[in-house]
């Protein structure tokens, strides 16, 4: 199973672990049929360790999971598994909405570095490797950022595609909402800085 993220520096693909995070892959493919992630800015950017995103308010502190649209839960459970493992450049894992477990919402990170992050196994929810879009995990890695890791330009999530969704058994209401769902107007960043918004 995968997903496709348009970025305004080319295309990624994610194979997701659904078998392993199944829970966590519902609400990453739900989230991008909900059109939730679209405009969403790579928020913070570590060289040579990882890019974070999913956070539509771009601060590190929003983002719900699509768990809160029938259960009315704003984040949901960990997920560790033995066998995911930050293991290659281009882990893609949920990032703890509030530094501590169980507070998975919307974002999400992707790791930039090539060596081994053992370090942070089990300890994060693991649920996908990028098999495509090396090349733009590197000029993501190369950005010019501020002290607080803040790219100085703008990089945005324009799209996200799912190419195979094995989740087809949903509540009727979150049915209804992707059925409804519609892509917001792009974003065209001119602006050198960026700035949340």
């Amino acid at each position: 199973m995968s997903v496709l993220i348009e970025t305004s520096l080319g295309n990624i693909v994610i194979d997701l672990e659904y078998q392993l995070a199944p829970k966590t892959c519902f609400n990453f493919i739900k989230l991008c049929l909900l059109k939730y992630y679209n405009n969403c800015l790579i928020y913070n950017i570590e060289r040579d360790f990882v890019a974070k995103m999913g956070d539509p308010t771009n601060c590190g502190n929003g983002g719900s999971s699509v768990y809160h649209i029938d259960q009315g839960n704003r984040f949901f459970n960990d997920e560790i598994h033995s066998n995911l493992k930050h293991k290659k450049f281009g882990t893609v894992g949920m990032i703890a909405t509030e530094d501590k477990a169980n507070t998975n919402g919307s974002q999400f990170y992707i790791t930039l570095n090539k060596t081994n992050l053992s370090y942070l196994d089990e300890k994060l929810t693991v649920f996908g490797y990028v098999e495509e879009g090396f090349d733009v995990l590197q000029q993501i890695n190369n950005t010019y950022c501020d002290d607080n890791n803040q790219p100085f330009q703008n990089i945005r999530i324009k799209h996200t595609y799912v190419l195979y969704d094995p989740f087809t058994e949903q509540s009727k209401l979150l049915s209804d909402k992707i059925d409804r769902a519609i892509s917001p107007t792009p974003i065209d960043d001119n602006q050198d800085i960026n700035k949340p918004i």
